[in-house]
Parts: C-alpha cells; sequence; structure tokens
C-alpha cells in the first residue's frame, strides 16, 4: 500500500505532499523523510472554515476564538502520495492557475479575497498573508472589517500565515473600494474606537482593583477591632486574677494575724480566745462600712497622701522645688492615663538630669510613683509601669491628689 504522508525522521513532523516535504527541509535542513500509512489530520472549523492539522492546533483555536465544533475531512483529503518532482510552473501563469490546480488536487487552497480590497490593505502598510487573513475571515465585506479583525487578532500567533480553506469555498461579493481619503478616515475611527475600547477597559480593570482595595481595608479594620477585642478581655481577665490573688492574700494575712494572737496568748497563759466571743457587736457595723467604699483605692489614696505630705515636709524649706516635683509627678501620671499603650510614658531613666533635679532627688517622689504602679527594673536604672498593670482608676486617684495638693497652700503644714 502506497503512504498517504511523509514523515520526517528528524522530528516525526507528518507532511501530506512532496511540496510541503520540501518547504520543511528548506526550514530545518532535515533531510530523513519516509512514507507513512498514517494521513495528516484536516480537522476544519465548522464556524470559520480554518483548517487545523493536528489536535494541539485545534485545541489553541478553540481557547484563542472558543469555536469547538470541528469537521474531520481527513479521509476525504488523504489520498496517496505522488514521489514525483513537481513540473515547474511558468510565473505568468501562477496567480491565475493557483485555485484551479489547488481546486483538481482536493486539498486545500489559499482563499479567493477582493484584489481590491488586498491592494488597499497593502498600500496601508499590512503585510499580504495577514491582509488575505483579515479579508478571509471578516466576511471579504469591507475594508473597516478586516482592520477591526486585525486590531482584535494582532496577538495571534498565525496572523502572518497565508490562511488555507477548502477549494469548494466560495468567496462573497466584495463592497465597492473605497477611496484613499476614506481609507485614512476609517481607519483613524478604528484607532480611535481601539484606544477607547483599551481606556474602558483599563477604566474596569482600576474600578475593580479600588473595589479590592476597598475589600481588603474593610478586612484589616475587621481583623484588628477583634484584636482590640481579644485584648480588652485579656486585660480583664488579668485584672480579675489579681483582685483574687489579693483576695487570697488578705486572707492568709488575717489567718497569720490569728495566729500570732492566739500565740501571744498562749505565752502569757491566757485562755485561748472563743471565736464567738473575739466578734464584737460591731462587727458588722465595720463589715457594712467596708462595703461601701471599696478597699483598694481607699489604701492607695491614703499611701499617695501620705507620701506627698513627707516629701513637702522633708523640704518644707524649698516651696518652689516641692511645687515643681508635684507638677512634674502629676505630667507623668496624666501621660500614662491619656496614652496608656504608648511605652515611653510609662518607662523612666532614674539617672535622667531633668527627672533627678525635678523628682529623683526630692525623698518620696520616686515612692510616690511605686504606689502608683511602677516598678524598678534593669537593676534599679529604670522605674517601668507594665502595660497590664496600668490601673485607670490608680491613677485617677494619683491626679486629683497632686491637684490637691498643688492647689491647697496648707497641704502637708498641719
Amino acid at each position: 500500500m502506497s503512504g498517504l504522508s511523509l514523515k520526517c525522521g528528524d522530528c516525526g513532523a507528518h507532511l501530506r505532499t512532496v511540496e510541503e516535504a520540501q518547504e520543511h527541509a528548506e526550514l530545518t535542513n532535515h533531510s530523513n523523510f519516509v512514507e507513512s500509512t498514517e494521513a495528516v489530520l484536516n480537522l476544519i472549523c465548522a464556524s470559520c472554515a480554518k483548517p487545523c492539522r493536528s489536535k494541539t492546533e485545534s485545541e489553541l483555536h478553540t481557547k484563542r476564538t472558543g469555536h469547538e465544533e470541528f469537521v474531520d475531512r481527513t479521509a476525504e483529503s488523504s489520498k496517496p502520495i505522488d514521489l514525483e518532482a513537481p513540473k515547474a510552473v511558468p510565473v505568468e501563469s501562477t496567480e491565475e492557475g493557483a485555485l484551479g490546480e489547488t481546486s483538481q488536487s482536493g486539498e486545500m487552497a489559499v482563499p479567493e479575497v477582493n484584489k481590491s480590497l488586498l491592494e488597499e490593505l497593502e498600500s496601508m502598510g499590512f503585510p499580504l498573508a495577514r491582509a488575505t487573513r483579515a479579508l478571509h475571515y471578516s466576511g471579504n465585506s469591507s475594508i473597516e472589517a478586516a482592520i477591526n479583525w486585525v486590531i482584535e487578532h494582532e496577538n495571534d500567533p498565525d496572523i502572518d500565515e497565508m490562511p488555507m480553506v477548502p477549494i469548494n469555498m466560495k468567496i462573497e461579493d466584495a463592497k465597492p473600494a473605497l477611496t484613499p481619503e476614506e481609507i485614512k478616515i476609517k481607519a483613524h475611527e478604528l484607532r480611535e474606537r481601539a484606544r477607547k475600547k483599551k481606556e474602558e477597559e483599563e477604566k474596569k480593570m482600576e474600578r475593580e482593583r479600588e473595589k479590592e482595595r476597598i475589600r481588603i481595608g474593610k478586612e484589616l479594620l475587621e481583623a484588628k477591632r477583634i484584636e482590640e477585642d481579644n485584648e480588652r478581655k485579656r486585660i480583664i481577665a488579668l485584672r480579675k486574677a489579681e483582685k483574687e490573688e489579693e483576695k487570697r492574700a488578705r486572707e492568709k494575712i488575717r489567718q497569720r494575724l490569728e495566729e500570732d494572737k492566739a500565740e501571744r496568748r498562749r505565752r502569757l497563759g491566757l485562755p485561748p480566745q472563743d471565736p464567738e466571743v473575739s466578734k464584737p457587736a460591731v462587727a458588722p457595723v465595720v463589715q457594712e462600712k467596708k462595703s461601701m467604699l471599696p478597699t483598694k483605692p481607699a489604701t492607695k489614696a491614703e499611701r499617695m497622701r501620705d507620701c506627698l505630705r513627707a516629701l513637702k515636709h522633708n523640704h518644707k524649706e524649698e516651696d518652689a522645688k516641692v511645687k515643681r516635683a508635684f507638677q512634674t509627678l502629676l505630667t507623668y501620671v496624666g501621660n500614662v492615663a491619656r496614652n496608656p499603650d504608648e511605652e515611653k510614658f510609662r518607662k523612666v531613666r532614674l539617672n535622667n538630669a531633668s527627672f533627678q533635679e525635678r523628682v529623683g532627688s526630692m525623698k518620696g517622689g520616686i515612692e510616690f510613683l511605686e504606689i502608683c504602679g511602677f516598678e524598678k527594673i534593669e537593676g534599679g536604672a529604670f522605674l517601668f509601669l507594665p502595660r497590664d498593670k496600668v490601673d485607670m482608676a490608680v491613677l485617677n486617684i494619683a491626679g486629683s491628689e497632686l491637684n490637691s495638693a498643688i492647689a491647697n497652700p496648707f497641704f502637708g503644714v498641719l
């Protein structure tokens, strides 16, 4: 059985005719060809009649154009290979008889397009293959449709390949040709239309990007809000744990005092005190007073007041320095109360010259800050108030005591 195609032994490509094999050899320098019984595929697109010679080419065409239906005409176009060298054809008769010879071979041929439209496209600078392809796939209707097709398919990989169609495909009559002035006007209109279309697409993409930025911003704000809520819950839990620990510590102290009291009575030879007798009638009254006033703020306020009195008493001959120390302490406390998250307001260097002159050298100044919650760290080089120990109630009490000490001229005198 004679072969249906020629197969290149170097790259495996299947070729229909001896002419294609010769062109392939000129392009690739491959010279090893053998006859093959496998026919070259001839898949014709049902929408635009584009021929595809392989499954890969048809898949690429589908991705590019969306055309999915193909007519398999492999059996119709396949025939035994004629290994005789082709006869030379005179140059003058090439253009006129190209389509006739191709039709007699029963294979694919260059589509017949309107020559006047083709010349106009070539005069505008389009290559012959691109102009022919544009006229064929735009229906061979007008210059405007052909240029529009070129603009839409300028990125196609086969834009500059000569199109091939079945020999029995007819081309519709073309519309009257345009004058050079009309061609220029149409080309300008098409370019303007393409430019406006591109601008609209860019604006649409910009709107999409803006929507994406807004969405991301909302998600970031929501994540920040959730983080802040979690931080508040953590601080509340820490304060609750501190209160529980303080309550347990007070209970231990009370038990220790009771044990010491019982030990002293034992050493003095006194009988153990009856728990029922030891509770006086005024106990409920004292307990009622404690329930009305919070223990912690009252204790802090008294300690702060005593500390400020001691500072003024120790420097009673230096009223100006005492007042400046009170104002400096008020500044430290106010900065922390207004900006509890700023570490620079919660950390004080003890050897700072300004701090030593205003507060550090005054006996009672550092003690006042320690009552507010500041702690000595790094070997006593800094006073630091941890964020989780910032108590706004204590800071408000400290501010009230300092304002009272500054405004009252008789503070600490009696």
